[in-house]
């Protein structure tokens, strides 16, 4: 079976949505796939250089190929003329295409011209269809859905949800879709030194983490307020903020500031990006991961930290929250400061507990996040799509 990825960007400044498709890809082609991916060099919106990357020329990378197109002419809206031109010309080479994001025009375009090419295609919102995105500039994407996305979706083979509730909460704009829900895989990179030892945080100091993209929609109205409300009850511990957004640096720094500026200041570390072995080792040394977004179609953060055994804080609005209280794999507050500051108590209260949860978290993770199972799992869906009827 020869499969087409298409997404906007795979660069990091995009976070983890967009980097799973080189996940998924390298495991699609283990299952038995003959894998392209096709993307664009955009590598932010505003004063970041493009990737720099071979341009139209296919890159052999862990099984699959990768052809960047230059993201042109609109940079800001991850664009590429010629990745559609290329689209048009080989879109009857391939059996099935994945196309990842919506209210994207290069993906709204790319669904267009593959139907306009006769080639099913799958599409994976990652998390726009969600109601709380939506009332994001909803005037604006009300008449982008009636335009481009309402087609899109009613020619789609298949719409690629991740979790249930992401599936359940999804707006269709009236559209009946065949819904898949396949979550997201994980793979770590091999860990680093413990990186308590260079911020001087004790090996026995409670450690309470948030390793995520610093964006309004993660709850930092919600955590910072909860964190102080916990040092004011007597509580010890050390919070490190991990993530950065070149985006919006802006708000990155008003977070920043608001946490010199008050009482957990003085016990906190904000340590900007991290990736490759420190962000496994960070993941690692943490005693508790908090992510208390107000939306989060999947949460790959909240996975990774299951995955090496740290019990996770999560909202109930990060749509595995009922895996995690399933499974037992950590604590599941409401969106609101009390309930997120309960919750992130409870899990530094007994140490017991905590490694109880870690271990429940990393069985449920390598068991339900293995790209492997995934990709076998999706090979077969793809099948069905692909099988000719009648």
């Amino acid at each position: 079976m020869k499969i087409l990825q298409i997404v906007p960007s795979v660069s990091l400044v995009y976070g983890g949505p967009s980097q799973m498709v080189l996940g998924l890809s390298s495991a699609l082609v283990r299952a038995g796939a003959e894998v392209t991916l096709i993307t664009t060099d955009a590598n932010g919106d505003i004063d970041q250089d493009p990737l720099d990357v071979p341009l139209e020329t296919p890159i052999d990378q862990d099984g699959y190929k990768l052809i960047y197109f230059r993201c042109a002419p609109f940079r800001r809206y991850k664009f590429s003329t010629k990745l559609l031109m290329w689209l048009a010309r080989h879109a009857q080479e391939y059996d099935v295409a994945h196309i990842h994001a919506l209210f994207s025009p290069i993906s709204s375009m790319a669904a267009t011209v593959a139907r306009q090419q006769g080639l099913p295609y799958v599409l994976r919102p990652l998390g726009t269809l969600d109601p709380a995105d939506l009332r994001k500039k909803a005037r604006l994407k009300q008449i982008y859905a009636t335009a481009l996305e309402k087609p899109n979706l009613a020619n789609a083979a298949a719409v690629h949800f991740t979790t249930q509730q992401e599936a359940t909460v999804s707006e269709r704009f009236g559209v009946e879709t065949n819904d898949w829900v396949f979550p997201l895989g994980v793979v770590l990179p091999e860990s680093g030194p413990s990186p308590r030892a260079a911020l001087g945080i004790a090996p026995d100091r409670l450690v309470i983490l948030f390793m995520s993209r610093i964006d309004p929609k993660k709850g930092f109205d919600l955590l910072i307020p909860a964190l102080e409300q916990m040092i004011a009850a007597g509580q010890e511990f050390d919070f490190v903020l991990a993530g950065g957004n070149p985006q919006d640096p802006g708000y990155v720094e008003k977070i920043h500031q608001q946490i010199r500026n008050s009482p957990l200041g003085a016990r906190s570390h904000l340590v900007g990006f991290v990736g490759g072995g420190e962000k496994t080792a960070w993941l690692e040394t943490a005693d508790v991961f908090v992510l208390p977004s107000y939306y989060e179609n999947f949460g790959i953060a909240v996975a990774e930290a299951m995955t090496v055994a740290t019990p996770v804080v999560i909202s109930d609005q990060v749509h595995i929250w009922d895996a995690i209280q399933a499974s037992n794999s950590g604590w599941v507050c409401e969106c609101n400061v009390d309930s997120l500051a309960q919750s992130l108590t409870a899990s530094l209260q007994d140490s017991t507990e905590r490694q109880r949860r870690g271990q429940n978290a990393q069985q449920y993770a390598l068991t339900h996040y293995s790209w492997d199972a995934i990709a076998v799992a999706m090979m077969a869906a793809y099948a069905e799509i692909c099988a000719p009827v009648g």
